[in-house]
């Protein structure tokens, strides 16, 4: 005696070889034996033989067309298999036709839902009609990912990925189809996902890849500021007008000139500077629509060609500091001794009218090491530039950082013009850098006193044992050499700046400030300034290094020199761009050797760097 019996979800054919009620013993047609429970026994037969039995159920069963097997069921009823075959068949089925239909039942879930061993109930027609749709949806979606597949293996793109492709990019959803087929062909063609949508022509531009990617992440909704309205900004309009002639410092792609710096003289020698900072909170109230825009920026990003603004330009072109215009300032003044000592300071809101904006690119030409050395800087602001420059020196020294190697380190500008790159080095420590930097620190620092002595809360930056650290608790900055420091100088640039700004000013106003150290949103100010520079000053690296790349492709540049910083890290002359070495020998730091660039490739930022040769200095 044979059995036809249910397994897993399999249907099973064996010749009993002992029956134990309820359980037997089966030997299946390759001779493999196994122990089955009765309950699993569907069918009983003697003949045919096993094999024959499987080969003409199965051939029966795909004869039976499930849609007419599904009519002939009475839809509400649950119904046992051998009495639908019966119906069939026209007569007592055969084990084999039995078990066809059982076959066929078992494989047309959307038709028959199984109720118990050997009985199934017709689905009902709508939840059919449904099924038979979701069906052809899935035939028709399969068929149109093979289409994908094939195009994108072709290195074509698919017309119906254009609109997608900034998710598929950077945000893909895993479960569509789009993705599904771009996955299948970067299997096969062993590329990333980025790589094989650049070969289809995907991206034209490998910049607006690394621009779009974090603009996705972190400007979702665009940079534009839409329709906030900046019609109303005001000031109040008891700002005196300030006796003094200010002059600003920046490099020519500034537009928000955050400060201005004046010198007047007084008796015995002495003189007086002023630093005259941008007040942008006198316009932005706090929780305004124009305040939880700047929050959410938090800074304006900087990347070489173009920056986004912290603040709509509206209130920046009403608060910059652009020569001979009237705008309101937060002035410090500090009476200064003919030995460039400070022996009294004084702060207050008031307007001032810049006489000219100084750009570094043409400032350099007469304010530099040569001409302080000859002691004459000849230039409509030379004498004014002279003071601060001894100044700085006098500040410089009181801080402890005369001889800081900071000072020897080399920064980079980067100029984009029609997509031609010019990076130009600039010594940190240089004449215009060491006026403005010391000036900053300054007023920071004393400003951030200021506010500390007077119990008002600020968000204050620290550094000991070589970490920098931000918190509304004043602690001494050793990088700096000063007891407390507050950014306040960059209120247009930086929401920290912004919201210490607003303290002050509310300070030197009599009024209560916006914020005690307690605040709630003060904390997540601090917190979401952190992490956000933390990922703005990533992203302008990351496109400082494409726009390396893209210079030494500009320049057809093969080999160049570098120096080693360690182990096989090398950083390359005339660009911040460091890359690792695998074949530099085992030289000490600060070696400089001659490299092979080669491999360049922009889209993942890479290239191969290749050892050449000591070079003797």
């Amino acid at each position: 005696m044979n059995v036809f019996y249910e397994e897993e979800g399999t249907f099973k054919v064996g010749a009993i070889l002992a029956d134990n009620t309820t359980s037997l013993q089966v030997e299946a047609p390759h001779g493999k034996r196994a122990k089955i429970k009765a309950a699993s026994v569907l069918l009983r037969f003697n003949a045919p033989s096993l094999s024959e039995f499987m080969d003409l159920a199965q051939k029966t069963a795909e004869d039976l067309d499930p849609n007419f097997l599904w009519e002939c069921c009475e839809s509400e009823e649950e119904f046992a298999s051998d009495a639908l075959a019966e119906e069939y068949f026209g007569h007592t089925a055969t084990p084999e036709e039995a078990a066809a239909v059982l076959i066929r039942l078992h494989s047309a879930p959307m038709y028959f839902y199984k109720k118990g061993r050997g009985r199934y109930k017709a689905a009902p027609p709508k939840a059919l009609e449904a099924a038979l749709a979701g069906q052809e949806k899935r035939r028709r979606q399969a068929e149109q990912q093979t289409r994908y597949v094939q195009l994108l293996n072709e290195f074509t793109l698919p017309e119906e990925f254009k609109p997608l492709l900034l998710n598929l990019l950077y945000r893909p959803d895993k479960n569509s189809l789009e993705w599904k087929a771009l996955e299948t062909a970067c299997a096969a063609s062993k590329l990333s996902a980025s790589r094989l949508l650049e070969k289809c022509g995907a991206i034209p531009s490998t910049h607006d890849y690394h621009l779009n990617r974090f603009l996705m992440e972190h400007f979702p909704e665009g940079i534009d500021f839409g329709a906030l309205d900046t019609s109303e900004l005001s000031d109040p309009a008891d700002l005196p007008i300030a006796d003094v002639t200010p002059f600003s410092i920046d490099d020519v792609t500034t537009t928000e000139i955050d400060d201005a710096f004046s010198v007047t003289p007084l008796t015995l020698g002495s003189f007086r500077i002023g630093v005259h900072i941008a007040v942008p909170t006198l316009g932005v109230a706090p929780d305004s629509p124009l305040d939880a825009v700047a929050a959410q920026r938090l800074s304006t990003v900087y990347l070489p060609g173009s920056k986004i603004t912290m603040l709509p330009e509206a209130v920046i072109q009403h608060y910059t500091l652009c020569e001979n215009q009237l705008r309101p300032a937060l002035s410090m003044y500090l009476d200064v001794a003919d030995d460039f000592t400070v022996f009294a300071t004084s702060s207050r809101l008031e307007q001032i009218r810049v006489a000219a904006n100084l750009r570094h690119d043409t400032l350099e030409e007469h304010f530099n090491e040569y001409a302080l050395a000859a002691g004459n800087v000849d230039h409509p602001f030379g004498k004014e530039l002279l003071a601060l420059w001894n100044f700085a020196l006098k500040m410089e020294a009181v801080r402890g950082k005369t001889n800081d190697s900071n000072n020897e380190r080399i920064d980079y500008c980067f100029n984009v013009t029609d997509d031609h790159i010019t990076i130009c080095p600039r010594r940190r420590g240089s004449p215009i850098d060491k006026v403005v930097s010391e000036l900053m620190i300054y007023v920071n620092a004393e400003w951030g006193k200021q506010l500390a002595d007077s119990g008002v809360a600020g968000i204050y930056r620290s550094q000991g044992g070589g970490k920098v650290r931000i918190s509304t608790s004043p602690a001494p900055h050793q990088g700096l050499g000063v007891s407390q420091y507050a950014w306040i100088s960059s209120p247009m640039r930086r929401y920290v700046d912004f919201i210490n700004q607003r303290q002050l000013v509310a300070l030197l106003r009599g009024e209560t400030p916006p914020y005690t150290r307690e605040s709630e949103s003060l904390q997540q100010y601090m917190r979401s300034f952190e992490s956000a520079y933390e990922v703005y000053g990533d992203f302008q690296r990351n496109m400082e290094r494409y726009w390396c790349l893209r210079w030494l492709l500009q320049e057809n540049v093969s080999t160049t020199g570098a120096q080693v910083i360690r182990e096989n890290l090398v950083k390359l002359d005339c660009l911040p761009l460091v890359a690792r070495v695998p074949s530099l020998p085992e030289v000490p730091p600060e070696t400089n050797v001659e490299i092979e660039i080669s491999n360049i490739d922009l889209l993942e930022l890479t290239f191969t760097a290749k050892f050449l040769r000591k070079v003797q200095t």
